[in-house]
């Protein structure tokens, strides 16, 4: 069943409920009003019925026609009561009302041989029972029909809304979204379009930013190769060139022992080098130092490194029992540290930067600080700070940024360490 025809039936059972409650009470103080008027038909009752008993002939149609609950009949020799007009629905009300006795009459028989019937007749009020009856039910069903047309008329509109809304989404989760809702009357409609459309903007702004995160990626990926093979060449393989040259020149001056000595130390010395570059090589690549030590320790020679690298001071204040970090999460936050600093000595122009690593109450804060220009937040990231977000995301850490113009930057990481166990 539709949420309409629920709607309906709901309303519909409503207002039964609420139609035999006003007929239950509408009856009752009907039973009381017709036992009322007919107790003082009653009176009138009695004093005919001594007339009738002293003398039947001095009644007359003409004094008896207009009494009120009461009908007086003449019925021939053999003549049945004739059946009364009303309806069916008229004696079952008054058989409820009153009962089957209050309904029974007299009769005395004349000298003519017709027969006097005197009886009671509370059709007169019967019929304005029923009469409020019918109308309280036709005023029921009229508002019936008004409330569930009102209630079509309101919830087709909604439902209208939730169509488009419906179609909006097939067409978001189709990838396609540039989907916008049009904007309706009603103040609600007008509220889901505008979430609606919020929300297809700002995946339409994380599509673009993944695309542009995508594609430097891949650039990036590909300048880490360039770089690579680089160093592998004009550096490492320089080097490797050279011990080979040396190799061979001891061949050469093998019975010359001053001039192999002097080969010895230059091979010596490039084989220092080499073993240096390829140290440096693979720090870049993958912080190796995690897997032997400490972060606390990886962090203060990532800060003496840095600093000696671009020239600006760098003070780590680490806290006391520091908690031991599986390998996974100490890398991701020695590489937020790490791009922190990187976007510090790219754009900050900072005279010096603080790192700041504690344990608060159940989890981690980093703090890393800087004195340099500073912006007006809120700022649409670049790759540093998308990267930074994506590695705390995967700490199940929150980061927050803030930053003011001349004031520098600060980076604020706390991290839950239930997500770390």
């Amino acid at each position: 069943m539709t949420a309409l025809g629920r709607i309906n039936l709901c309303v519909s059972l409503l207002f039964m409920l609420v139609t035999l409650a006003g007929l239950a009470l509408l009856l009752r103080q009907a039973s009381h009003d017709v036992q009322r008027e007919l107790q003082a038909a009653e009176a009138v009752l009695e004093y005919l019925g001594e007339v009738a008993r002293s003398n039947p002939d001095s009644l007359r149609p003409e004094l008896t026609e207009n009494l009120r609950h009461i009908r007086v009949s003449w019925l021939q020799p053999g003549e049945r009561p004739r059946q009364q007009s009303e309806s069916l629905v008229e004696h079952w009300i008054a058989e409820r009302l009153l009962g089957s006795a209050l309904l029974l009459a007299d009769s005395w028989p004349l000298a003519d041989g017709r027969r006097l019937r005197i009886a009671l007749d509370p059709y007169d009020e019967i019929e304005e029972i029923y009469d409020s009856l019918l109308q309280l039910l036709l005023l029921s069903t009229f508002a019936l029909i008004l409330c569930l047309l009102s209630i079509r008329f309101a919830v087709r509109r909604g439902l209208r809304v939730l169509d488009e809304l419906f179609t909006g989404l097939r067409e978001v989760g189709a990838g396609h979204f540039d989907t916008r809702l049009q904007s309706h009357g009603m103040a609600e409609a007008q509220r889901l379009a505008g979430h609606f459309n919020d929300m297809t903007t700002t995946l339409q702004q994380v599509q673009a930013d993944n695309a542009e995160l995508t594609q430097a990626l891949l650039e990036l990926q590909e300048r880490e190769r360039a770089r690579l093979g680089q160093t592998l060449h004009d550096d490492l393989g320089q080097y490797l060139s050279g011990i080979r040259a040396q190799a061979c020149l001891l061949k050469v001056v093998a019975d010359r022992p001053l001039q192999v000595q002097d080969t010895a130390r230059l091979l010596d010395g490039n084989c220092e080098r080499l073993q240096q570059g390829f140290r440096s090589l693979i720090r870049d690549l993958y912080p190796v130092v995690l897997e032997r030590m400490e972060l606390g320790v990886a962090l203060q020679q990532l800060a003496v490194d840095w600093q000696q690298a671009h020239g600006i001071r760098c003070r780590l204040v680490l806290g006391a029992h520091l908690p031991s970090l599986p390998l996974a999460s100490k890398a991701h936050l020695y590489r937020l540290v790490q791009e922190a600093l990187t976007n510090v000595a790219r754009h900050a122009e900072a005279s010096e930067v603080r790192i700041r690593l504690q344990r608060r109450g159940q989890g981690l804060r980093l703090l890393v600080r800087d004195d340099g220009r500073g912006t007006t937040l809120p700022l649409r990231p670049g790759i540093g700070l998308r990267s930074m977000r994506e590695r705390s995301r995967s700490l199940g850490a929150e980061l927050r940024l803030y930053s003011r113009p001349q004031a520098g930057w600060a980076v604020c990481l706390k991290i839950p360490l239930e997500a770390r166990r």
